[in-house]
């Protein structure tokens, strides 16, 4: 989902959540209790939940803290709801949330390409070949899903994933790299077949070094 959607969708909680505040009623019997309708409140609820599981996970404090704060039917639940939206607009509003997803992404290619690193020293350069190419290929598609470009593509009624390739003839496309980038990224790519196919013979230990210091290079360089 593209940033622009995400808050799109902020948007509309947040009216769905003004909405329930149009319903409230005051118990005479309980006056300092003020309710809201509990079937608009339970949309509100449900819809919102649902967004934060998707975009955060169900253990993220948002997600948490809103179903704390949002289960009852009363005002003070549906206005601590839309306090929850509306910090979590800000995030996404301040490139936040794909700031941390960044980083965390980075810190496991960081952790996958250290693995590889030590794989190779050891002279296990098909292994250290296939792990490379595993991270150059998460990380086209993380550029992809940033730069809001379809990584799937839909054949006989069913999604497939879309070939590295073709992710990378893209990203090309909309300069998100340059077209030197993109030709080293195919030979890469090349490398990384031939390691995952048992091609072992044609190509060396120095191949694939200077596989991983180039991608090393190009996360850096090109960072999500």
């Amino acid at each position: 989902m593209k940033l622009n959607d995400l808050i799109k969708r902020v948007d509309e909680l947040l009216e769905h959540g003004r909405i329930v505040l149009l319903t409230k009623s005051a118990d005479d019997s309980h006056p300092h209790f003020v309710s809201v309708n509990s079937a608009p409140m339970a949309g509100f609820r449900s819809a919102s939940l649902s967004f934060i599981d998707r975009v955060y996970g169900s253990e993220h404090p948002y997600y948490i803290e809103f179903t704390m704060k949002a289960k009852g039917n009363f005002v003070d639940n549906a206005e601590r709801g839309i306090a929850i939206l509306n910090a979590i607009r800000a995030e996404i509003a301040g490139g936040w949330l794909i700031s941390f997803k960044g980083l965390v992404t980075s810190e496991l290619f960081s952790d996958f390409l250290e693995m590889a690193e030590h794989l190779l020293e050891n002279g296990y350069k098909d292994p250290a070949a296939v792990m490379i190419g595993s991270v150059l290929e998460e990380h086209l598609r993380q550029l992809c899903l940033k730069h809001a470009i379809e990584i799937e593509e839909e054949k006989n009624g069913r999604m497939f994933p879309r070939k590295a390739d073709r992710l990378n003839a893209d990203l090309a496309r909309t300069e998100v790299y340059t077209k030197l980038d993109q030709k080293l990224i195919t030979a890469w790519l090349d490398l990384r077949n031939k390691a995952a196919h048992g091609k072992y013979s044609e190509y060396t230990n120095e191949q694939v070094r200077q596989f991983l210091s180039g991608i090393t290079d190009f996360i850096v360089r090109i960072s999500l």
